[in-house]
């Protein structure tokens, strides 16, 4: 291993591994890696949660390094070791082993068994063994690997493992997170510490080791024990020439120490003989399961990764021979303008789709249609044959029922050929979701498998992937696949509406969710108008003030150095200014967005560093991102509303997201001056539910003192902390009490933890938890609903919404206690999103019903979370101040009232 004999011996990943041609065995520590990966993205932790509010910065981050290993490695057998428990052989003989360790947080405890799954997709084994560690598994596995002549990789974020460096086995140790690795052989561990692997544990012994929490012996340090060590050789041979060591206080405490010595050192070393039910023959790597790692990153919203195996040309094995020859034989007809008469024969009910192969269906190309009633089939390329006489009066018949798949990319689809698509009967789509959010694919092959159809293969299966992904040339291939797919729809609509009724979901899906479907359609269709001088401007501004802040830190550092250069800004703060240094990292200083800002009152250049950082973050994340999907032809961006992507009902927004925009900063909002009417004379409206979550929780729980509050109309962010400090009604509620105060009410909504209020406020685990439990005392019937609508999911396996939105929770029951959590959790705040959501849809259907039938010209442009932002003439205006309350105030009838702050303005920045 040539390259591994640099002095540092640091790499990255990814860049490829000089190993010998042998046999490669890789071993992972799983939970030090974990651990490790949960901290590398700790300062993202909220930005990193999927649609259910699983916390998934552990597991992307150690999806990263996994990548990038395997990448680098390409091992023939792979294992990852876990932790069995807290309780192992070396707590039995040293109680307080481990003992000095924080409670492993529960953002990171709820991820552990997740990870498992990642490592299922990913193909490679994980074990762990009772009593004993992952280390003793790591190291047992290794030195049988090396007996039956494998190179062994060891990744680990723990330098314990050094010890197990032979000439055969390389420890390669995690740093900044898990983005960079050194690689300990003989050679660089004898080069870093001038001793062998084998004295690591000798060396450990001498110095004990804080992490595991064993003693060594008082005040001897590395340098001191790697200097006995290398006179001496080990622990044993220290003792055995104490008289050649002359008088001082080291000698006195190796003296007094000597048992602690020999534990120590009994505890460091690594088994290499656990007695193990696991062998090489059981660990074969042979590459991932693709399906189950599409089916992991779209439960993760893991995008990203999954257009990485779309890039890769890797493609599903679906057995397509196997199915081909199990699907019943299909008749179609082509369509022609010289057959069109064969439409006439669609008299009740069509199933029809437009084939759009990209996601985007405002942009993506038309590659045919089809349409049956499953006694005639007729399928074109010609997509042009839509826009005649017969079929645009097909589609615009409300008489004759539609069924389709995504009837929202339909509609728009339609619309760009001059047709509109009108009584739509079933989506398969949306039903589907309804009946479990779990199951949100967007491929209907996949879906109608799901429900027990299996004569329809997926698009992937016929289309292929990525960048190998096209539409058959094969007239006859294609027709095939459009006919079935039909014919899956039309097959499915009657048994899935029987199952709607048997969930009591039927209303949520005629008068809510489907009706929506056509209001979000329009919606996009209209588009938002963006100034693009505006962004342009911003622009130029941004990047002059990006000018001055760098030079004005470089001023206050007195020299020019990277600002983005973690090491450089450490060095330049905890080295040159001297600040108090807040964290060290095992790669040296921190220099996060927590630290700065502790530090921020205590010198100017702090200041100036977090504002470099976010302004810089707006500029190139928002500026430049919106510049480049603004419509040429119309100035308009328009976003694509994901109907069924949440599990709790909630509208996700893409191309682009228009919800994200941020409104922290003053530069921020500034962003949403450039979101202007689309003619002269016009105005932006918005209105915005306020505390909608916090007035459902009260509805439901009905909790009094909540309800009280809100029917007072009082501020609940300061009632709420009136209540957590004891306050009386004369005593002044201090803004940091409000914030406090608001955390904690809306953590409640989010079944948040102690760790991760404490983190969010920054206080400490048991006032946060101090918090919880003062809330729960004042607001009892809170507390109530929490616990027995966790007790009504694990009878129910779900629970509900206000309006019968369901969400199953499969793992409520689960024996993992970190999964039986999250989803208790999950059952908490489910019926307050989802209720939320579902208001805000209600009111989206009657405002365009108001608007249509009031004729006016004010168009409803954007849902961002519970806001609603319109465009409309100026004399319009006047009109929607009060008939957008009106609407939004009643959508639905709580106990409590509901509340809706409104404005209006040349920009959406000035409607805010």
């Amino acid at each position: 291993m040539e390259s591994l004999k640099s002095k540092k011996a640091t790499a990255f990943m990814s860049e490829q591994l000089t190993l010998s041609t042998k046999k490669k065995l890789l071993l992972i520590d799983g939970n030090s890696v974990a651990f490790r990966a949960f901290f590398a993205l700790h300062q993202q932790l909220d930005r990193f949660t999927n649609h259910d509010g699983l916390h998934t910065n552990a597991i992307y981050a150690f999806k990263t390094m996994l990548d990038k290993v395997v990448k680098a490695v390409q091992p023939d057998k792979a294992l990852v070791a876990f932790d069995a428990g807290k309780t192992t052989f070396r707590t039995g003989k040293f109680s307080d082993y481990k003992g000095g360790r924080s409670k492993t947080p529960e953002e990171l405890s709820e991820q552990m068994p997740y990870l498992r799954d990642l490592l299922t997709g990913y193909g490679i084994k994980s074990y762990e063994l009772k009593d004993w560690e992952a280390d003793d598994i790591i190291g047992t596995m290794a030195r049988e690997g090396e007996a039956d002549g494998y190179q062994v990789i060891i990744v680990t974020g723990d330098r314990d493992l050094t010890q197990l460096a032979t000439d055969q086995t390389t420890v390669a140790i995690t740093q900044k997170g898990v983005s960079e690795i050194e690689y300990y052989t003989p050679a660089h561990v004898q080069d870093k510490y001038g001793l062998e692997p084998k004295q690591i544990i000798d060396m450990k012994g001498l110095t004990g080791d804080t992490s595991d929490n064993y003693p060594g012996v008082t005040k001897v340090g590395e340098k001191t024990a790697i200097k006995l060590l290398t006179q001496f050789d080990s622990v044993e041979g220290v003792y055995e020439h104490l008289d050649d060591i002359k008088q001082s206080k080291m000698k006195d405490h190796l003296i007094e120490d000597h048992d602690q010595a020999l534990m120590s050192k009994d505890l460091a070393t690594i088994r290499t003989n656990a007695p193990l039910a696991i062998h090489l023959d059981d660990i074969d790597y042979n590459g991932p399961d693709i399906d189950k790692l599409i089916a992991f990153y779209q439960q993760m919203d893991f995008n990203n990764f999954q257009k990485q195996l779309q890039n890769a040309g890797l493609s599903l094995d679906l057995g397509d021979d196997e199915t081909s020859t199990a699907l019943k034989t299909v008749s179609w007809t082509e369509l022609t303008k010289d057959n069109l008469n064969l439409i006439d024969n669609f008299t009740d009910e069509v199933s029809f789709i437009l084939e759009m192969p990209d996601e985007n269906y405002h942009l993506s190309a038309f590659a045919g249609f089809v349409m049956t009633d499953g006694k005639q089939t007729l399928v074109s390329r010609e997509v042009d044959l839509l826009q005649s006489a017969q079929i645009k009066n097909l589609m615009e018949n409300g008489n004759i029922e539609k069924n389709v798949f995504n009837a929202k990319a339909q509609y728009v689809g339609l619309h760009r050929l001059g047709v509109k698509l009108v009584g739509v009967d079933f989506d398969l789509l949306l039903v589907s979701y309804l009946l479990d959010t779990n199951d949100n694919s967007n491929d209907l092959g996949s879906l109608a498998q799901q429900h027990g159809y299996d004569q329809v293969e997926t698009d992937e299966a016929v289309y292929g992937k990525g960048a190998k992904r096209a539409i058959p040339d094969d007239d006859e291939q294609f027709f095939d696949h459009l006919s079935r797919k039909a014919l899956a729809i039309q097959n499915l609509h009657e048994e899935l509406f029987k199952e709607l009724d048997q969930n009591e979901q039927r209303d949520l899906y005629v008068n809510i969710e489907l009706p929506l479907t056509f209001v979000l359609a329009d919606m996009e269709i209209a588009g938002v108008y963006v100034d693009t001088d505006q962004l342009t401007n911003m622009r130029e501004k941004f990047k002059e003030q990006l000018s001055s802040l760098k030079q004005t830190i470089y001023n206050e550092a007195g020299e020019e150095f990277n600002i983005n250069s973690t090491k450089q800004l450490g060095q330049i703060l905890f080295e040159k200014m001297k600040l108090p240094v807040i964290k060290k990292t095992k790669t040296g200083y921190s220099t996060s967005v927590d630290v700065l800002e502790q530090l921020a009152s205590q010198a100017p250049i702090v200041e100036n560093i977090l504002a470099y950082r976010g302004l810089s973050k707006l500029q190139s994340t928002y500026i430049e991102g919106l510049l480049k999907v603004v419509h040429s032809h119309d100035h308009k961006v328009h976003t694509r509303y994901l109907q069924t992507l949440t599990q709790t009902g909630r509208l996700s927004s893409v191309d682009p997201n228009l919800q994200n925009i941020p409104i922290q900063t003053q530069q921020g909002r500034e962003i949403r001056k450039a979101f202007v009417p689309s003619h002269d004379g016009w105005e932006i409206f918005s209105s915005d539910y306020s505390q909608v979550e916090l007035r459902v929780l009260a509805h439901i729980t009905g909790d009094a003192n909540l309800q009280e509050a809100f029917r007072e109309d009082e501020d609940i962010h300061a009632a709420t902390a009136r209540r957590i400090f004891g306050l009386t009604s004369n005593d002044e509620v201090t803004p940091l009490m409000r914030r406090q105060a608001k955390a904690t009410n809306f953590g409640i909504v989010y079944g948040i933890s102690d760790y991760g209020l404490s983190q969010n406020l920054g206080i400490s685990r048991p006032q946060a938890k101090q918090f919880i439990d003062t809330y729960f005392r004042e607001y009892p019937d809170v507390k109530k609903y929490t616990e027995d609508v966790v007790e009504q999911a694990k009878k129910q396996g779900y629970v509900e919404t206000i309006t019968h939105r369901r969400r199953y929770l499969p793992d409520i029951n689960a024996k993992s206690f970190n999964r039986r959590s999250f989803a208790a959790r999950t059952a908490m705040n489910t019926p307050i999103q989802g209720s939320a959501a579902d208001i805000i849809k209600i009111a989206m259907i009657q405002m365009q019903k108001a608007l249509t039938d009031r004729d006016l010209k004010a168009t409803m442009l954007l849902q961002i979370h519970d806001e609603l932002v319109f465009e409309a003439p100026k004399e319009e205006i006047p009109i929607l101040e009060k008939l957008v309350p009106s609407i939004m105030d009643s959508a639905v009838s709580l106990d409590i009232p509901l509340k809706v702050e409104s404005a209006h303005g040349s920009t959406w920045y000035d409607a805010k």
